[in-house]
């Protein structure tokens, strides 16, 4: 076995342990991993853009401050990713989800992950796959093509983080980059097999410029895709804390990997096995009302439950879509003001749903978009309602399994489940609701049908993200998911 292999899906945190123990140097963990991509990732796309000579050089200044006894961060050594979205590293080429205008385009600035993960020592790889704007649940674009998922490489890895997921799936690293606008870190976490967190609103810091309070309709998150639950509170205590740069940033400092060891017994949990008004596959629907009486054996108290949302799917997905576009448009404006008409010259660069979109958020009304956020406070009261009487919510991640992945650059997801017509951008996740309220969520592995896996989604109290964590880790106690990447491993093209 080579290194590659034996380091393959070793977990961050024993990774790092490692590290500071000096059984294994920085140099030979990044080497041995860029090996692993260079072999496999020609096979599913989940990187971009390679960074390898940037991360040897900083493998040696880690090995050297390591021999040196200077201090050392909890991730010193560890090799991660950044996404190829709105998410920069100086000197790194974006494009913004595979824009082919942007095939040269270098960014000039840190976003927060990659400006964290590196104080913390990890050490970045290079850029994963995204869709075009992040705009779908699915991860294809014109540029690049899509991520194709490791347990089925002909299926889609979901988006739009769909690189990191598929790369930390695959065994390529241990933990990734994901951003969150509408389920970007749950959706592909569900579909690849992986644990995909999403903290509350304001947990981690979101830079955004020329507009700082652009995280906000709907919520937008950074954060990690990681394989196992303790990972993730692992980078969550690098990730969180307060930022100036960001006016809902919260400091409000918690034990997140004490809280992966704590007990759930005596919690309420709601179950809702549709969120009261989506299409979902009875295959999906069988398999997590099943893991969902896991937490039964830990001590919780499972409870069906109606939310009482009124409007219906296709009246949610739409407003997403709106809220999620101003943003988009702002985007393009500031590009024009550099010279760059992105919607002029370039207009083929974009799919049709993006124009489509663009044109029904230009002829929007200052009271059209109060309305929005009118309809968007119903699901918020609604799901504060479920926690009225309960301690965590609990539903399926996503409403159908990984799609096949198209040929055009242009893949979307299913247009209709069990005969009921729904959006192919975004209709059949179950997550983008959980943005228009900011409360922390996580998707967890629940099982896998016909080989293809299956999410749950928990979902938390506003700013208990130490509850959803206790919660996942209970789950992967009592349902351990590593055996499902055998699949992935047992991969030869």
């Amino acid at each position: 076995m080579t290194l590659a292999d034996e380091l393959a899906y070793m977990s961050a945190a024993e990774l790092a342990l490692k590290i500071r123990s000096k059984l294994l140097s920085p140099v030979e963990v990044v080497d041995a991993f860029i090996s692993r991509i260079e072999a496999r990732n020609p096979s599913i796309t989940a990187f971009v853009y390679y960074g390898f000579d940037d991360a040897r050089d900083a493998a040696k200044k880690a090995e050297k401050a390591l021999m040196d006894g200077s201090p050392i961060g909890p991730l010193h050594g560890v090799p991660t990713a950044i996404k190829d979205l709105f998410d920069f590293k100086p000197g790194w080429v974006g494009t913004f989800g595979g824009i082919r205008a942007f095939t040269d385009r270098k960014d000039d600035c840190y976003c927060p992950f990659a400006e964290r993960m590196e104080h913390a020592g990890a050490i970045h790889l290079g850029k994963t796959n995204s869709p075009i704007l992040g705009f779908r649940g699915v991860c294809d674009n014109y540029l690049f093509g899509p991520s194709r998922n490791p347990f089925d490489v002909t299926r889609n890895t979901g988006g739009s983080s769909g690189g990191s997921a598929g790369a930390v799936a695959d065994g390529l690293l241990p933990l990734a980059e994901g951003t969150d606008g509408g389920g970007s870190i749950r959706i592909p976490s569900a579909w690849s097999g992986v644990f995909g967190y999403k903290a509350s609103a304001g947990r981690l810091p979101l830079v955004s410029r020329p507009n700082a309070f652009s995280g906000a309709s709907p919520f937008l998150f950074e954060g990690a895709i990681t394989r196992t639950v303790e990972d993730s509170a692992l980078a969550l205590s690098v990730l969180a804390g307060y930022d100036p740069r960001d006016p809902f940033s919260l400091d409000e400092p918690a034990d997140y990997l004490a809280a992966t060891r704590r007990s759930i017994r005596g919690m309420k949990i709601a179950y809702s096995p549709n969120l009261d008004v989506f299409p979902v596959d009875k295959r999906i629907a069988e398999t997590v009302a099943k893991a969902v009486r896991a937490f039964e054996e830990a001590g919780a108290v499972v409870e069906d439950i109606k939310l009482g949302i009124k409007r219906s799917q296709q009246e949610l997905s739409d407003l997403w879509c709106r809220m999620i576009m101003p943003g988009t448009l702002l985007f393009f404006d500031t590009l024009k003001a550099d010279g760059i008409d992105l919607l002029k010259d370039h207009a083929g660069d974009l799919p049709p749903e993006v124009h489509h979109w663009v044109e029904t958020a230009s002829k929007m009304t200052a009271l059209d978009i109060v309305r929005d956020q009118a309809m968007r406070s119903e699901i918020y009261d609604a799901v504060q309602g479920a926690f009225a009487t309960h301690d965590l919510l609990i539903t399926p991640t996503l409403a159908c399994l990984p799609v096949e992945n198209g040929t055009d650059g242009n893949t979307v997801g299913p247009h209709e489940i069990n005969g009921q017509a729904i959006d192919p951008l975004i209709g059949w996740c179950l997550t983008y609701p959980i943005n228009f309220t900011g409360h922390p969520a996580a998707s967890v592995p629940a099982g896998l049908v016909e080989g293809l896996p299956v999410g749950m989604q928990i979902v938390g109290r506003r700013y208990a993200d130490t509850d959803v964590l206790a919660a996942s880790a209970t789950f992967e106690r009592l349902q351990p998911w590593q055996e499902t990447y055998e699949i992935c491993k047992a991969r030869t093209h």
